[in-house]
This record gives structure tokens, C-alpha cells and sequence, in this order.
């Protein structure tokens, strides 16, 4: 946000409306704040939350997961959208400037499997996931289901709809994948973000990396250790 300011404060000053730029030139960066403050969810957790959600909004939580998509991007779904031949759900994403961007998340069996189920015998144009009365979900319809469904399910604090995006992310990075892999699934043109919000690792999973990727140079135990000059 300070950095959103500053450049609007900047551009005044540099287009004459502002007589000096001293006042926020005097500001010091703030510690930590640029820090990725990512909260993501346990397998067990998610599948828990997911069988805690109400009826008629728990594929809505399951393709989060399955997708790491956004909710705005999953209200917008058309069966059309999902292609079994190739595993693949087309979803596209509005950048600042107002344009759209398409790309494809390729889907592991179990989101093929259930992405399968969704569009059985259904017309291509039709949404994919609508409410009971087969309208689209709005903004914010999320958040009550959400807060219900983390009460039933014991996950305290209760964990937002993004929250099932990181949580995609971080065990997709966890089991592995390279993170331009993990980015562009996401519909990110490059690391920058996936590293600064969705890399986020568990430590028991750092430790076993370590050990088995450092390197191991088979030294001979030495009765006589000593100390180094």
C-alpha cells in the first residue's frame, strides 16, 4: 500500500501539483511488511473442510483445491471449458488494464474424475457451477459457506476461499513440482509470485529435501578430532 502511495505521491510532485516530495522522502521502508503471509491448509484439513461445506456449494471448495483457481474464475465456468481429451480446464483471469487472459490448468486423475461428473450430459454454454436454482454465483456468496463450513469442520481461525488457492499451490510445490510448472497452472507469466506467495514450505518438508538433495561426501570417522587452527 505504501508503495501504491508513493508513486501516486511521486507523480503529483513530478507533474508540478505538489511544491515539495521532503514529507515521504522522510519515510523509512516498514520491517517485514513485504513478507508473503500465506496460510494454507493440511490434505487432511482440506478434505475435511470439504466435507463440511454445504451440499450445494461443495464443488465449488473441491475445484478450488483441484484447480488452485480463484472464485471469480470458477463462477465464470462453462462446461465447454473443461476438455477430458487433454485434462485440461480453459480459465481466464482480467489484468489490470481491463484485457482477458486464457490459459489451460491441466488436472491431475482426481480433477479429471470430478470435473468428468460435473459436466456429464450437460449443454456446452451451460455454467458449470450455479447455484440450486441454476444461477451464477455472485461476489461474496462464498464467505458465509466458508465461515460455516471451518466452524463445522474445527479449522480455527476460519480460512477464506483464497486460502484453498495457496493451499493448491503449496503442496503442489511440496510434492515437488518446478515452480515455472506450478506458475503457469496458476496463469502466472512468471515465478515472481509463486515464489513470494505460494512457495511457501513446510519445514518437516525442507528438512527432508535437504537431506536428500545436499550433498553427502563420505568422510572417514576420525578417532582424532582436532579442534582447527
Amino acid at each position: 500500500m505504501w508503495t501504491l502511495l508513493r508513486a501516486a505521491l511521486n507523480l503529483a510532485h513530478n507533474e508540478g501539483h505538489v511544491d515539495s516530495n521532503s514529507a515521504w522522502r522522510r519515510v523509512k521502508p516498514f520491517r517485514g511488511v513485504d513478507r508473503a503471509r500465506v496460510r494454507y491448509l493440511s490434505v487432511a484439513e482440506a478434505t475435511r473442510l470439504a466435507n463440511a461445506t454445504d451440499g450445494q456449494f461443495r464443488p465449488m471448495v473441491q475445484a478450488a483445491l483441484l484447480t488452485g483457481a480463484r472464485y471469480g474464475q470458477l463462477c465464470r465456468l462453462r462446461v465447454r471449458d473443461f476438455n477430458r481429451d487433454s485434462g485440461t480446464v480453459d480459465m481466464s483471469t482480467r489484468k489490470g488494464d481491463g484485457s482477458v487472459r486464457s490459459y489451460a490448468v491441466h488436472l491431475t486423475r482426481e480433477g479429471i474424475d470430478f470435473f468428468t461428473r460435473i459436466c456429464a450430459g450437460r449443454g456446452g454454454n451451460t455454467l458449470m457451477f450455479s447455484r440450486p436454482d441454476g444461477s451464477a454465483w455472485l461476489k461474496s456468496n462464498q464467505n458465509d459457506f466458508m465461515a460455516k463450513a471451518s466452524q463445522r469442520a474445527g479449522i480455527k481461525p476460519a480460512i477464506n476461499y483464497h486460502a484453498l488457492r495457496h493451499t493448491y499451490a503449496s503442496h503442489t510445490v511440496m510434492n515437488g513440482a518446478p515452480l515455472l510448472v506450478l506458475a503457469h497452472n496458476l496463469g502466472q507469466t512468471s515465478t515472481n509470485i509463486v515464489e513470494q506467495h505460494y512457495g511457501h514450505l513446510s519445514p518437516s518438508y525442507k528438512a527432508s529435501v535437504i537431506r536428500d538433495k545436499a550433498p553427502v561426501f563420505g568422510f572417514k570417522k576420525d578417532q582424532k578430532v582436532t579442534a582447527p587452527h
